[in-house]
C-alpha cells in the first residue's frame, strides 16, 4: 500500500476515497487499488481514514482523457502478446475471463454452436486473465465487471489503455444494470455491454460485429 504520513495540508487539497470513485466513476475498489499500484497519491489520517491527493486525480483523469497510459509499480503488469508459437493455429482467439462456471459453460456452448471456427480460452480470475491475454493475443476479450483477483473496472481501464491490445476487440459482460452500473460508467464508456440474463441472444451479434472487425480498430472503439 502506498499511504504516506498525513501532510499538514489545507483539506481542500485531498479527498475521500468514495470521493474520488464518485469523480471517475469507478467502483470504490477500483480507486483503492489506483492507490495501492501507487497511481494515486493517499495517506491516512491518525483516525484511520484514508485521504487521496486532489492534484495526483486531477493528475490521472487528465492523463486518462489524454490516452497517455501511466505505469503500475505494483501489482500484476498487462504483459505484451508473445510471438506465435511454432504451428499455433491461425483460428481467431476469444478469450472469456468470467468466474461463473455457468457462464463459461454458457458462452463455450455459444461458440462452439455459433463461432466453431475460433479457439475459445478461459480464465476465471482478472489476474490469470491479464496473463493469458498478454500470451494469446485474442482477437476478442470477453471481460465480466466482477471479478476475483482484480477489480472487473480496474482491469478494463488496463487494458483499454496498454497498447499492447490496440488492436484487440472487448466485450463486457455482467449481470449489473442500471444505476448499479454508474459505478463503472468512465471504464465502460463506448464499449458495448452483454447483460448475463439476455447473454444468449445478445452475445453472438456482438461477437460476429467484433471478430468481423478485429484487427483494424481500437479496443475502445
Amino acid at each position: 500500500m502506498n499511504d504516506r504520513p498525513e501532510p499538514a495540508t489545507d483539506p481542500r487539497d485531498d479527498c475521500t476515497t468514495v470521493e474520488v470513485a464518485r469523480r471517475l466513476g469507478l467502483a470504490v475498489r477500483s480507486v483503492q487499488l489506483m492507490v495501492d499500484r501507487g497511481e494515486l497519491e493517499a495517506w491516512k489520517t491518525p483516525g484511520g481514514h484514508r485521504r487521496i491527493s486532489r492534484e495526483s486525480v486531477d493528475r490521472w483523469l487528465a492523463e486518462r482523457q489524454a490516452g497517455v497510459s501511466r505505469p503500475a509499480p505494483l501489482g500484476p503488469p498487462v504483459l505484451p502478446p508473445a510471438a506465435p508459437a511454432p504451428g499455433r493455429t491461425s483460428a481467431p482467439r476469444v478469450l472469456l475471463i468470467e468466474d461463473s462456471r455457468h457462464f463459461q459453460t454458457l458462452v463455450s456452448l455459444l461458440l462452439k454452436t455459433r463461432f466453431p471456427q475460433v479457439e475459445l480460452h478461459l480464465a476465471d480470475d482478472g489476474i490469470a486473465g491479464l496473463a493469458m491475454a498478454g500470451k494469446l493475443e485474442p482477437e476478442v476479450l470477453l471481460v465480466d465487471i466482477l471479478l476475483p483477483g482484480i477489480d472487473g473496472a480496474t482491469l478494463i481501464t488496463g487494458l483499454r489503455s496498454h497498447p499492447a491490445f490496440a488492436r484487440s476487440r472487448l466485450i463486457v459482460v455482467t449481470s449489473l444494470e442500471g444505476e448499479a452500473l454508474e459505478p463503472y460508467a468512465f471504464a465502460l464508456q463506448g464499449l458495448p455491454v452483454v447483460h448475463k440474463p439476455r447473454l444468449a441472444a445478445e452475445l453472438p451479434a456482438l461477437l460476429a460485429r467484433a471478430l468481423a472487425s478485429a484487427g483494424s480498430a481500437p479496443i475502445a472503439a
